[in-house]
């Protein structure tokens, strides 16, 4: 293949940067799915000698403009890790307020840009725990864009990934109670995976975790299972659409076997990095 054959046409709204990265995409391979766990606003603020809650403002910006570059390089889902359960927890009463308000003008300010590049709001995780006038917020913000029929944009709020699996053993218990009782509960992957919160979307086939950190933080440990793992220094609040397209070309270059075979492995190993 020449370089003139394998160059393609950028999308319209891309920045210059980015469209010289996408070019060397191939956009039959584009994943379906991206999660990304945004981190990293802290260390942000901190390095500028300034309080925490700046880093998280300045992360609007981030998430502004990855959005955007998602949508107009024709991504279907993406799911954003903007608030877990910890945070909730652990986090001091005055950064959780902060974050709460700043979900809510987030909501109020984007919601005419989603509607103008097609996107349609959901979210995932224990929304009836978050104050009730956040919850308003919310549910107005997936009403406004329930129309829409582009990329899907999944906010994980107030998320855990153990919770979500608890929450789905317990939907499981309770759809076999109400069908006959627990002699008729059936459990296989494709039942769990119906009571997630996630059931509406195909697993993501990439993860991108900003700040260096190599974990999953509890974040869609079900659907994670078989995506692959992008993680780059950048700290959220200097994340932008061209590192999402960086990501992808690295999601590009790698060879998903799901636990099989290629076939320059077929005679050294089994597919599962054990060379039995």
């Amino acid at each position: 293949m020449t370089t003139l054959q394998h160059k393609v046409e950028a999308p319209a709204g891309l920045d210059k940067k980015e469209a010289e990265v996408y070019r060397h995409l191939d956009p039959a391979r584009l994943p379906k799915h991206i999660a990304i766990i945004m981190d990293g606003n802290g260390r942000w603020a901190k390095r500028r000698h300034m309080p925490r809650v700046a880093g998280h403002r300045a992360g609007v910006a981030a998430v502004r403009s990855t959005v955007e570059t998602a949508a107009r390089i024709h991504i279907p889902a993406l799911t954003l890790y903007a608030f877990s359960e910890e945070n909730w927890k652990k986090r001091p009463a005055t950064e959780v307020s902060f974050l709460m308000r700043l979900l809510s003008r987030y909501l109020k300010a984007e919601v005419p840009t989603l509607n103008e590049n097609n996107i349609r709001l959901e979210y995932i995780g224990r929304q009836h725990e978050l104050p009730a006038d956040v919850q308003e917020h919310m549910g107005w913000a997936r009403a406004a864009t329930a129309h829409n029929s582009g990329m899907v944009l999944t906010l994980a709020l107030n998320y855990s990934a153990r919770s979500e699996l608890v929450d789905a053993f317990r939907s499981m218990v309770y759809a076999a109670s109400q069908n006959g009782g627990i002699d008729h509960l059936h459990i296989d992957e494709e039942a769990v995976s119906r009571h997630l919160y996630t059931r509406h979307l195909p697993d993501p086939d990439l993860v991108v975790r900003t700040s260096g950190e190599m974990r999953l933080s509890n974040f869609l440990l079900w659907q994670l299972a078989y995506a692959e793992i992008y993680v780059t220094p950048t700290l959220w609040p200097d994340f932008r659409g061209v590192h999402l397209l960086e990501g992808i070309s690295e999601f590009q270059k790698r060879d998903r076997r799901y636990g099989g075979l290629n076939h320059s492995d077929s005679g050294n190993g089994n597919g599962h990095g054990q060379n039995l």
